[in-house]
């Protein structure tokens, strides 16, 4: 009789504990998209613009704008796609390796009047890490 209340009440927090994960990482996933699949899918249903995503591309080269004060407004172009573009709004300093051809990763959402507005801005600088091509030379 013991060891069944105990099973009973374990399976219980069990329950609980599962529950309370399930929900903590449902709020707190972002899905990840190109800006061609951001692009087609806000046309097709517009209310996916107040959804947060993560989106991976390039910043067109000669748009980057700095404001007053942290602010920064910037195009970004589909890696696949160069012909995908649209405008990004981000108001905090932006990494050091960020530039007018940087690849980015925003995290954000896709405001009214076309605009991302982005919390988080990555760039990827895999260029600066990789080995010389004179490190492979025999």
């Amino acid at each position: 009789m013991k060891n069944r209340r105990f099973l009973v009440g374990l399976a219980g927090v069990a329950a609980v504990v599962s529950y309370l994960m399930w929900t903590g990482v449902r709020d707190s996933m972002v899905y990840y998209m190109t800006p061609a699949e951001l692009v087609a899918r806000i046309e097709a249903e517009p209310a996916f613009r107040d959804v947060g995503v993560k989106v991976s591309g390039r910043v067109v080269e000669g748009s980057w704008q700095r404001l007053p004060g942290p602010e920064h407004e910037f195009r970004v172009a589909d890696l696949a796609d160069p012909g995908v573009v649209f405008s990004v709004r981000f108001d905090d300093v932006v990494p050091d390796t960020f530039n007018d051809r940087a690849e980015v990763v925003l995290e954000g959402k896709f405001g009214p009047g076309e605009v991302f507005e982005a919390r988080t801005v990555l760039t990827k600088c895999g260029s600066r890490y990789e080995a010389a091509k004179e490190d492979f030379a025999t």
